[in-house]
């Protein structure tokens, strides 16, 4: 259920708490080293990761929230000193017994055990968004590790303009937090130019913005659409891959569900 946070101008989504046992529970999947080894064919982290930071071992490359750890892979394979960190302690322990050669460890993103001006890049994918009290302490520790000079890429779910139009004509309940079920909550959707604000307080500069999975915008938004759309998502054939990419590049700056800032430390 998604609801509209009017004075914070957010989407609340309340699903089911991400918590280290859902992530633990989400990952334990019999294909899992064939979904990390796929990692590789991620074009949009690929080519932005090359665009501003050359491959070298001795650019070290941090996924902060790391998840089943396939975009650590894709750094390793792309010839960076890759490292991962994630707080889900049995996804990790699993990773580590399929990768044991991948730099991925156990730990909280709002305290990293990393040396200050550590890497040349950090990249987190779908983070900030669960933390209900705010993601003040996790930019304050990706400015404190990241060099100066070096990248910070951030993606997260966003008001799309589809989003906005709905938020206009009231398709989503009021978020009231004295009666929300907030054991169960999941994520938020924020206002990009509020993210924008907030790391910009902590020394970096902003040269990229780019939307991203307009077919996932518009399945988890138009209802009427989902069903077909869900289908031509979820396909591994490859015309149908190739169908949904055109299209979820064409529809990204309209129905979006994410968008990846790329900021610059000063």
């Amino acid at each position: 259920m998604k609801y509209f946070d009017k004075q914070n101008n957010r989407l609340v989504f309340v699903e089911k708490s991400a918590s280290p046992d859902y992530w633990d529970s989400h990952w334990d999947i019999q294909n899992f080293k064939k979904i990390v080894e796929n990692g590789i064919k991620n074009r949009l982290i690929t080519k932005t990761t090359l665009k501003f930071i050359r491959p070298s071992k001795s650019k070290r490359v941090l996924e902060g929230g790391c998840g089943n750890g396939q975009f650590v892979y894709l750094f390793d394979k792309m010839g960076y000193d890759s490292y991962g960190i994630d707080y889900a302690p049995k996804t990790v322990a699993k990773i580590k017994t399929i990768f044991p050669d991948l730099k991925v460890s156990a730990g909280d993103v709002r305290k990293l055990d990393f040396a200050d001006n550590y890497f040349d890049g950090y990249w987190s994918i779908g983070v900030i968004e669960h933390f209900f009290d705010g993601y003040e302490s996790i930019i304050s520790e990706m400015e404190r590790i990241i060099k100066p000079g070096g990248f910070l890429f951030v993606i997260f779910p966003h008001l799309s303009i589809l989003r906005k139009i709905k938020i206009k004509f009231g398709c989503y309940p009021i978020f009231d937090e004295k009666n929300a079920d907030l054991k169960n909550f999941y994520q938020f959707a924020f206002d990009q130019r509020s993210v924008i604000k907030e790391i910009k307080k902590h020394d970096f500069t902003l040269v990229q913005t780019i939307h991203d999975n307009g077919i996932k915008g518009l399945k988890d938004e138009i209802s009427l659409l989902k069903p077909s759309l869900q289908k031509l998502y979820d396909s591994r054939n490859i015309l149908s891959r190739i169908i949904n990419y055109g299209l979820s590049i064409t529809l990204s700056a309209f129905s979006g569900h994410a968008i990846l800032l790329v900021f610059r430390k000063q």
